[in-house]
């Protein structure tokens, strides 16, 4: 599922704030502990893992109404079928 919610944050990343950004990046791909951020940030945990459950929610919500990503999957699927020769 991490990977997933990576692949999406590519697409739709810079719908979100600086902040927001900063945890997802901090929690996905430098693979800190929710502590970790809440002490680099001087917030709460409780602040941090609300802020990376609304993210990927929200994630969730635009790929619900855009579908770039799994348009992209389907399109890499039917290039993969298609006969060279």
């Amino acid at each position: 599922m991490n990977i997933y919610y990576v692949n999406l944050f590519d697409y739709y990343g810079d719908l979100f704030t600086d902040k927001q950004k900063e945890y997802f990046i901090d929690y996905y791909f430098n693979n800190l502990t929710l502590q970790e951020i809440a002490d680099n940030n001087n917030v709460s945990k409780n602040a941090v893992h609300k802020n990376i459950k609304d993210i990927t929610k929200k994630l969730d919500y635009y790929e619900s109404k855009l579908n770039l990503y799994s348009n992209k999957r389907k399109i890499e699927k039917l290039i993969e079928n298609i006969d060279i020769n």
